[in-house]
C-alpha cells in the first residue's frame, strides 16, 4: 500500500548521476521540510540497498538493485586451516621488508601491504582462530574478525593464513571466512588423533624399555588415553560453534545465501616427524607409514563430522630442510608419508598434497647457522648480510620466522584449492 510507503526526490545532474533532495518526501513542502532532513528519511538511507526500489522513467518496475559486490549476493565460503606452529605462524611482521629485495617475492609483499605501507586489511575475508593467543599450546581463546595481519602466534606475526585470504578474495566471489585451530606442539599420533583410527597404543618395545627405567606406565597410559583425539575434538567443535552462528564473526552475513564448506588445509608434521618411539623407523623408507594411514583417517573423520563428503583437502608437506629433504632421511620418508594420501583412489582429485620445500631459503639458513657460531656479528657479517638477517625471526623448524618462506605457502595452499574447485566445477 502506498500509505506505507516512502516517497523521495532525485534530481539528475548533467553527468547522467543522481542526487537525493533532502525532504521532498512525505514530510511536506515547506521551507522547514526542504531544509531539515526528516528522521525517516535518515532511517530510510540506513536501509541495506537490496531494500530500497527503483521507480521512475527508465527504471525496471520492482527491480530490486543487487547487493553490495561480494557480501550477501554470494554463498559465504569456508576455509578450514588447521595444524601446529606453523599453522600458527611465527613469521614476524616486521620480517615483510627482506621480501622487497627479491623479485620472486616482491609482488607479493605488494599485496600484502596498503597504499599506506601498512599490513593490508581485506574487504570480505573474515578469520576466527583458536590456539595461537596464551600459551599457543593449549588456549582455547579466540581472536577474530576482518582479516589483516597479526593472526599468528602471537599478534605480531602471520601464519598462512594472511595470503591464503588475500589470495581466495582475489580468487573467488563473495565473502570468504577462515577458521584456523592450531596448538604449538601437537601430533597426528596422539594430539589430532581421528577417531576411526582407535585408541593410542604403545609399541610393547617401548612400553618395555619404560617398564625398564622405572616409569609408572599405567599412569603414562592413562594419561596418553586422556589426550588422545583431545585437538581434533577441540578442533571441530570449534569449527561447529563458529557455524552455528555465522554473524558473530561475518558481519552482514546472509543466510539466504547460506555458506559452502569450501576446503581444508592441513599443516602439520614437526612432533610425529621427531618422536622415535612412535615412528621407530624413520631411516627406512616406510618408516612413516602409520602416519600416513592417520591422516587417511582424518581426512574421512573431518568430512564425515563437518558432514562434506567431498571437501578439496590440501595438505602442507613439510619443507623444513629446502629441496635437500627430498633426498635425505629421514625428511625424504616423512614427506613420502605426507604426500600417500593424496595418491589413494578414495582421495584422488580432492586431495591434494602442496609442496612448501620449494619456498625454503637456503642462503637465508646459512645466514642463521652463522649467525649462531658468531661471536660478535657486528665483525662477523657485512652490512648486506645483516640485512638479509632482519629477514629472519624463529628457528628452522618454524620456517626460520622469515615472511618471505611463510607468505608463499599461503598463497600455494590457497591456489591448490582455487584449482580444486575449478576441476569439480568442470
Amino acid at each position: 500500500m502506498d500509505a506505507n510507503r516512502w516517497w523521495f526526490a532525485l534530481a539528475q545532474c548533467t553527468d547522467g548521476s543522481f542526487y537525493y533532495q533532502p525532504n521532498r518526501d512525505n514530510a511536506g513542502y515547506g521551507d522547514d521540510a526542504r531544509m531539515t532532513a526528516s528522521a525517516v528519511t535518515a532511517f530510510m538511507l540506513q536501509i541495506p540497498k537490496r531494500g530500497l526500489v527503483i521507480t521512475g522513467k527508465g527504471a525496471t518496475p520492482g527491480a530490486v538493485p543487487p547487493a553490495d559486490p561480494g557480501r550477501a549476493s554470494r554463498p559465504l565460503k569456508v576455509f578450514i586451516l588447521a595444524g601446529q606452529s606453523n599453522m600458527q605462524g611465527h613469521a614476524a611482521i616486521s620480517t615483510f621488508d627482506a621480501m622487497a629485495g627479491d623479485p620472486k617475492t616482491a609482488p607479493l609483499l605488494k599485496q600484502m601491504r596498503g597504499p599506506d605501507g601498512a599490513p593490508r586489511v581485506c574487504e570480505r575475508t573474515w578469520i576466527s582462530s583458536v590456539g595461537c593467543l596464551g600459551d599457543a599450546y593449549s588456549d582455547r581463546t579466540e581472536a577474530k574478525g576482518i582479516l589483516t595481519a597479526g593472526f599468528g602466534a602471537p599478534e605480531d606475526k602471520i601464519g598462512p593464513e594472511f595470503t591464503f585470504g588475500i589470495t581466495m578474495e582475489q580468487a573467488v566471489e563473495g565473502p570468504v571466512l577462515i577458521i584456523k585451530t592450531a596448538w604449538g606442539g601437537r601430533s597426528l599420533h596422539t594430539d589430532f588423533r581421528p577417531p576411526s583410527a582407535g585408541p593410542f597404543v604403545w609399541r610393547a618395545e617401548e612400553r618395555a624399555e619404560r617398564v625398564a627405567r622405572g616409569e609408572d606406565v599405567q599412569k603414562l597410559e592413562a594419561e596418553k588415553i586422556a589426550a588422545t583425539g583431545e585437538y581434533y575434538r577441540a578442533m571441530i567443535a570449534h569449527v561447529k560453534m563458529v557455524l552455528a552462528d555465522l554473524p558473530r564473526v561475518v558481519p552482514g552475513f546472509d543466510a539466504v545465501q547460506g555458506f559452502e564448506l569450501a576446503g581444508f588445509v592441513w599443516f602439520q608434521g614437526f612432533n610425529d616427524y621427531v618422536d622415535g618411539g612412535v615412528y621407530p623407523k624413520q631411516q627406512e623408507a616406510g618408516g612413516y607409514d602409520q602416519y600416513a594411514d592417520l591422516l587417511g583417517h582424518f581426512i574421512r573423520d573431518v568430512r564425515r563430522d563437518l558432514s562434506a563428503p567431498r571437501m578439496p583437502f590440501v595438505i602442507g608437506v613439510m619443507g623444513i630442510d629446502g629441496m635437500r629433504g627430498d633426498t635425505d632421511a629421514p625428511m625424504r620418508n616423512f614427506r613420502s608419508a605426507q604426500r600417500k594420501p593424496a595418491t589413494l583412489d578414495d582421495f584422488k582429485g580432492n586431495v591434494i598434497a602442496v609442496e612448501t620445500a620449494p619456498f625454503w631459503d637456503d642462503d637465508l639458513e646459512r645466514l642463521m647457522e652463522r649467525r649462531e657460531r658468531s661471536k660478535d656479528p657486528e665483525a662477523d657479517f657485512t652490512p648486506e648480510e645483516r640485512e638479509r638477517l632482519e629477514g629472519a625471526s624463529n628457528g628452522g623448524y618454524h620456517y626460520l620466522g622469515a615472511a618471505k618462506i611463510i607468505a608463499p605457502i599461503g598463497r600455494a595452499f590457497a591456489e591448490a584449492l582455487v584449482g580444486a574447485s575449478k576441476s569439480k566445477d568442470r
